[in-house]
């Protein structure tokens, strides 16, 4: 069964008594029931959040704290990991100590870990009380997804829902024209281009510096790559699709077999950045925006700031998707996650004030404060120039923003271009999405459960698949390796994983 989109949608360190202690135990002095009161007289909401950003914690004067509580009747107090710990492994060092916050972003499965030990709040009763417009705007099929992912069937966490394709191949469509080449559709066709890319100078500034297509180091964010040969891929992590009629994971099949071939042949030929396994994100990120890459994977709802960057040396820069090519026999697709992963999840301990952390978060689900979520305040979060409203650049000196919604429909990401890119960009972003979504299919192993891999860490990790894919691509391993691991991997808990998935699948179908 092929889920097609529907509706316009880190390792756990500690031990599991502590874990049952946190999540079960009321005998706490900040953390337990109960709600404070901040200086305004409102009650306060601790919202965990991590990978911040730019900018500096708000304190409870911030004109965005203020504004909020005034149109809510709750002040919220973010709170995020301290400067260079490890999100996960901070988070659960909270849960562990009962310095929990009263609403929370889980990160590294650790929302199948407070559910199976007792620590999570079921939310069923709760959502339709106190966060109607949340309850009413994520689809049925998405909260059908979060009842499989618990024991019991029920829900315990609000999940993300993107409706529209996040990801899509990109490339210089100014390149293309100037080496005089159509769009590809085929992979032999690609593979002329890319030809075409380093051999033909098309950033014209005389040097043989291009780099046809980039990716980064474990072989992340290449998907389009994979794609070409039917390989559900996630930013570089493979992930669970039906294949021969049953749901598997992607880095064992036939499929990935022949995708890393064709990837070693375009390394072998310098076709791939030959330094793609070394590229941190920045790295790989500054060689995109210094016009050196002419076909790589990202977001395209933010390419503003990339094609910008690349204006600056090639004026007339232009980026579009990218059609997938097909490859002979497989059926190319872009992977979609549209909805399932956990977002927002409360503490069982926190259940006193979980009726005031649902309030703030409806309060971004709210459609009347769409504007609001998407610009913030003038002066604070965005200035107007020429009758239009401008996001300000983030910066460290700059309190942070809380945004607590994470659903966008087609006509959400319509209204973001609208609003927030310029008026000769915003046709060039919208064609990306046409693009991109006839390539886009919501893949099986939509909204998995992250408590499939509990007792292997190694494959939840995916590092068996990284290490092979690896020394394959740079020929420190002949192909026939690829087969060796595909047993190492079953033999190491591969098997044992797989059951799992297909009986969470065969659920999630009834």
């Amino acid at each position: 069964m092929r889920r097609r989109l529907t509706r316009k949608f880190v390792p756990i360190v500690l031990s599991m008594a502590m874990l049952v202690v946190a999540g079960c135990s009321s005998n706490t002095s900040d953390s337990g029931s109960g709600s404070a009161e901040g200086s305004s007289g409102f009650p306060i909401v601790k919202v965990f959040k991590s990978h911040m950003g730019i900018g500096s914690m708000p304190a409870a004067d911030d004109p965005h704290v203020k504004y909020v509580a005034e149109k809510t009747g709750v002040q919220y107090e973010l709170i995020t990991t301290p400067p260079g710990s490890e999100p996960s492994e901070y988070l659960n060092l909270m849960i562990a100590s009962d310095e929990l916050p009263d609403i929370l972003r889980p990160i590294g499965g650790v929302e199948q870990t407070l559910i199976q030990q007792g620590g999570a709040l079921p939310l069923d009763d709760l959502l339709p009380e106190y966060a109607p417009h949340v309850w009413e705007s994520i689809p049925q099929e998405a909260w059908d997804i979060v009842r499989s992912a618990s024991p019991d069937g029920k829900i315990y966490y609000v999940p993300k829902v993107f409706l529209v394709p996040e990801r899509a191949p990109l490339i210089r469509k100014d390149w293309l024209d100037k080496v005089g080449m159509e769009m590809p559709a085929t992979v032999d066709e690609y593979v002329e281009m890319l030809k075409a890319f380093r051999d033909k100078d098309p950033n014209g500034n005389g040097k043989a510096d291009e780099l046809p297509t980039s990716g980064r180091e474990f072989g992340r964010w290449m998907d389009h790559l994979f794609a070409m040969y039917g390989v559900a891929m996630w930013e570089g992590y493979p992930e669970w699709d039906e294949y021969n009629g049953k749901i598997q994971y992607a880095g064992t099949t036939d499929n990935m077999r022949e995708a890393i071939k064709f990837i070693r042949m375009l390394y072998e030929e310098k076709l791939l950045d030959n330094e793609t396994f070394l590229n941190k994100g920045e790295v790989w990120q500054a060689k995109i925006n210094n016009n050196l890459v002419g076909s790589w994977y990202h977001l395209p709802a933010n390419v503003r700031d990339r094609l910008n960057a690349m204006q600056t040396q090639a004026p007339d820069a232009y980026i579009a998707a990218m059609p997938l090519p097909k490859a002979e026999g497989f059926e190319a697709f872009v992977t979609q996650k549209s909805m399932g992963e956990p977002e927002w999840m409360i503490p069982a301990v926190k259940q006193d004030n979980a009726p005031y952390a649902l309030k703030l978060l409806d309060f971004f689900y709210n459609p009347e404060h769409d504007e609001f979520v998407r610009f913030g305040l003038e002066g604070e979060q965005h200035e107007v120039k020429d009758g239009r409203k401008v996001i300000l650049p983030p910066a460290d000196n700059k309190p942070l923003a809380l945004g607590m919604k994470n659903l966008t429909t087609a006509e959400d990401m319509n209204k973001r271009i609208e609003e927030t890119y310029p008026k000769d960009q915003q046709q060039m972003v919208k064609d990306m999405f046409v693009v991109s979504t006839a390539d886009a299919r919501q893949i099986a192993g939509d909204g998995l459960p992250a408590s499939v891999y509990e007792g292997f860490p190694d494959i939840q990790s995916h590092k068996l698949f990284q290490e092979v894919l690896t020394k394959i691509v740079i020929g420190e391993l002949p192909l026939e390796a690829y087969d060796e691991y595909v047993k190492k991997w079953n033999a190491s808990g591969g098997e044992v994983v797989t059951q799992r998935v297909q009986e969470w699948y065969e659920k999630v179908k009834k």
